[in-house]
């Protein structure tokens, strides 16, 4: 289906007034995605569904609002704006910039036999699906689209976000190391241009010995980058003793494995050259040259930040219960894929 500038202003509106109307029936202790007044807000979403590098940002907020909906006590209204949300998702996965099955490679792969997980969970112990993913293979899409198909909530950013609110941190000033960041700029010629942002908890500019003194209490005496941790560390084990989600990165699997909280730990990744061809696809101001550099260094960042806090080699395949190889599902077929292996243990808690 073609749309047009109307159509996508439609959907746009439709996605404001879902996300209004959650807000009306929660008020305000669960906040508000779009905040801002309503022209403004529009004009954004219109902008995230022309963008195809800017798909996650949409993806992301859908999943907020979803997650915030679920939370609806009367269960008549938590129905009707669940279906209108699953409407609006729907023609959100449609649009053109979104990520398709395209990538499918290797149909026979889908043939592997699920695992038994049944015994690994208890009748009170929550469902909890870690994810690790390699930077370009979809991984955050196929997290989001799992979540979305089990009804139970998605976390990436707002975990860190949550810490930065527990700490009374401000975001310029301490870095989310175990997201994918990467900066926006012009170059010499004033052409637009992506590179990887510095490595997150750099050294900042010299600090006053009041700001040292001030930095040490808040944080306890522990690195800016220490504190985040193990104060995400906390949140993620208090979030598994309340409720099913689904965690995208954050070494969550060790996190919960360390506090014997049963999980399934998956990994994601595709093919070096493919995971280039995507990312140039989802940007196209950025050079091969510029793609390759940022894909290595994002593999490395997160292989020195895994293998700091836990002590294990981010991506080895002896750490997880599944490894994917997107290329070779898509997204749907990933999701079909976990969902083998995850359901009898849905099945066995009901």
């Amino acid at each position: 289906m073609e749309y047009t500038e109307h159509d996508l202003r439609e959907l746009a509106e439709r996605i404001y007034d879902l996300d209004a109307e959650v807000y009306t029936q929660l008020g305000s202790s669960l906040g508000r995605v779009y905040s801002r007044d309503r022209a403004r807000c529009v004009e954004e979403i219109v902008y995230l569904m022309k963008e195809r590098g800017q798909a996650h940002v949409l993806r992301s907020e859908l999943a907020l609002i979803s997650n915030m909906a679920r939370t609806i006590q009367d269960k008549e209204t938590r129905r009707l704006i669940m279906t209108e949300y699953n409407r609006i998702l729907k023609e959100v996965e449609d649009l053109p910039t979104s990520f398709g099955s395209e990538d499918i490679k290797d149909q026979r792969l889908a043939q592997l036999n699920a695992l038994n997980l049944k015994n690994r969970f208890s009748g009170k112990d929550h469902l909890i699906i870690c994810i690790s993913r390699a930077y370009g293979c979809g991984g955050s899409a196929i997290g989001f689209e799992l979540a979305d198909s089990y009804k139970i909530n998605y976390y990436d950013v707002e975990i860190f976000n949550a810490v930065l609110r527990r700490l009374e941190a401000e975001k310029g000033t301490v870095k989310d190391r175990a997201g994918f960041p990467y900066s926006h700029h012009k170059d010499e010629k004033g052409n637009a241009a992506y590179a990887y942002a510095e490595p997150a908890f750099t050294a900042s500019q010299k600090q006053t010995l009041k700001e040292r003194i001030r930095e040490f209490s808040r944080y306890h005496g522990l690195p800016k980058k220490d504190a985040v941790f193990f104060n995400q560390s906390d949140l993620i084990c208090d979030m598994a003793k309340k409720e099913d989600f689904i965690v995208m990165g954050r070494c969550a699997d060790v996190i919960l494995t360390n506090n014997r909280i049963p999980h399934v730990s998956i990994y994601i990744t595709a093919p070096f050259e493919q995971r280039v061809h995507r990312i140039m696809r989802m940007n196209s101001s950025m050079t091969e040259k510029q793609v390759r550099r940022l894909v290595k260094k994002m593999d490395h960042e997160h292989t020195k930040y895994y293998q700091f806090y836990t002590g294990r080699r981010w991506g080895n395949a002896v750490n997880y219960d599944l490894c994917i190889n997107s290329a070779s599902y898509g997204i749907d077929g990933a999701v079909e894929l976990i969902r083998r292996m995850v359901d009898p243990v849905v099945e066995s808690r009901k």
